[in-house]
């Protein structure tokens, strides 16, 4: 009778089968978790946890929350799950800012204004106040891991920053600070004002082409993160504000397009910027290149016709871009029928939503652990 392989073996040969489970589909984690106990133990090895990581890169789509226009108020406050993966229940605070690094940054006024930094895998919550001296009209926010090594591809736990831009309630200055978890202060102020030539010709350009008294607020929604750099869009004309958290500087930047109203900032495969908008029935992707001499350009890299892949019941219904999720080059599309994904390099289009209000959709995207509720690092 032939002697039982060794267990180690067994264990090997069961990660390796395990290995290969799909990281957007958690049920099959936790499915295979309660198969026995040395499956069990495979799963939550964290030798294991850091292979499965690195064997499937950038982590999974789990949920989203979304903003709403400034006139729109704030949506209904809850995380919108994609997979069946039991996330934390959503703290009650007011307004969501944003999603990335395995944390949601959500803005609150219980009884003051601060921000709240929230894992909805672990659950653990932090409470940081806001920057003194911006006496706020319109902002947006960002949230981001600090950890010296990081790879990002499972964020939890660990030193992080708040970014935090926005429009001066009374002047026409654009502000912006960065809070470090690990000093647990904020940095001093930076300001975009008619200092900056560009910023003063946007300025000058709006008062010429608009009947009414201009303020060129921040539009609420999700900023797009390349290295030090942090970007979000401007009200009028989609001008792009750029803050280098690193050196506290703020400019500015001329975009693509001045006549897309629905767009999304992203990151295009080469680490450059990309500017994503809907024009008429066609989606556009745009990357920013920067020659050797320091000279940008916009080219347009990529065109889709959204009527032959997303249905369109009426001639009168306009498709527009929601967000982005990064790692993935997955873009969102809102429209009358829901609220859709399209994969920017296989062209596959999933239904996420039914119909509502996408403004700026917030993809939460994280690695998650079947057996203690804790992250896969």
């Amino acid at each position: 009778m032939a002697a039982a392989p060794p267990a180690d073996l067994i264990d090997d040969v069961t990660a390796e089968i395990l290995l290969r489970l799909p990281p957007d589909e958690p049920e099959h984690l936790f499915r295979a978790a309660l198969v026995c106990k040395p499956w069990l133990r495979v799963l939550c090895d964290p030798a294991f946890r850091r292979r499965y990581r690195a064997f499937h890169g950038a982590p999974p789509l789990l949920g989203l929350l979304h903003r709403l226009q400034v006139l729109q108020g704030d949506p209904e406050l809850g995380l919108v799950p994609a997979t069946a993966a039991p996330l934390s229940p959503c703290p009650y605070y007011r307004r969501p800012l944003d999603c990335r690094h395995g944390r949601v940054l959500l803005h609150a006024d219980n009884s003051d204004w601060h921000f709240v930094v929230w894992d909805p895998v672990t659950g653990g919550q932090q409470r940081v106040p806001e920057p003194k001296g911006i006496p706020w009209l319109i902002y947006t926010g960002a949230v981001l891991c600090a950890a010296a090594g990081c790879s990002h591809l499972d964020c939890h736990g660990g030193p992080f920053r708040i970014v935090f831009v926005a429009t001066h309630d009374y002047t026409s200055t654009v502000m912006a600070s960065v809070y470090s978890s690990e000093s647990g202060a904020w940095s001093a102020l930076a300001s975009l004002d008619g200092g900056c030539e560009v910023y003063a010709q946007h300025i000058r350009d709006a008062v010429a082409n608009i009947p009414y008294p201009y303020t060129p607020y921040v539009q609420p929604m999700r900023c797009t993160l390349i290295g030090d750099e942090i970007y979000c869009i401007i009200r009028w004309r989609n001008a792009i504000v750029k803050y280098n958290w690193a050196s506290n500087c703020l400019s500015m930047i001329n975009p693509p397009s001045h006549n897309a109203f629905d767009i999304a900032l992203m990151v295009m495969e080469d680490s450059t910027l990309g500017f994503a908008c809907t024009e008429g029935p066609c989606l556009y992707i745009w990357s920013r290149k920067v020659n050797s001499e320091g000279a940008a350009e916009w080219l347009r890299c990529k065109a889709i016709e959204l009527e032959t892949i997303i249905p369109v019941p009426n001639s009168w219904d306009q498709s527009f871009v929601a967000g982005y999720a990064e790692g993935v080059d997955v873009i969102f599309i809102s429209s009358d029928v829901g609220l859709f994904t399209i994969e920017l390099n296989s062209g596959k289009v999933r239904k996420l939503a039914e119909p509502g209000e996408y403004f700026s959709v917030l993809p939460y995207m994280s690695f998650y652990n079947p057996g203690n509720n804790t992250p896969l690092c």
